[in-house]
């Protein structure tokens, strides 16, 4: 059995997301970035929209028509953290899992940390839906 390291672990062995092609075939990512490219897949998937998965995603983009207010980001926050915790549970400690969502006029921001068990490598990451790009 081939003994692992981070340098390995953290090989481009992960289809990207969204799907692509190129020279050598599917295009890769590193486990890093698969993990963030799972978060944008729970975050911007609506529930129902994959068959076999109907709690699967908590669909941002249709929150822009709910009140900015608390009620929202408590919802959010419980079924991002269920969903994350759910999903990442191969890839991210589940203790190290943290969300943060709030609101600030037309504004939703949502922040995600996370610690990548093979890598101990902690990440946070910073979603800001609506408002002036």
């Amino acid at each position: 059995m081939p003994i692992l390291n981070r340098s390995t672990i953290n090989n481009s062995d992960y289809m990207r997301f969204p799907f692509s092609i190129n020279n050598q075939g599917s295009a890769l990512s590193n486990k890093a970035h698969h993990v963030r490219q799972q978060i944008e897949q729970i975050l911007f998937t609506n529930p129902g929209e994959r068959w076999y998965r109907p709690d699967f995603g908590i669909g941002v983009k249709s929150l822009v028509f709910e009140p900015n207010n608390t009620a929202l980001w408590q919802l959010v926050k419980q079924r991002l953290l269920a969903t994350l915790a759910e999903s990442l549970k191969a890839d991210v400690l589940p203790a190290s899992l943290t969300v943060d969502v709030r609101g600030d006029n037309e504004k939703l921001t949502i922040l995600i940390g996370y610690q990548i068990a093979a890598l101990q490598q902690s990440e946070k990451l910073e979603f800001t839906l609506g408002g002036e790009s």
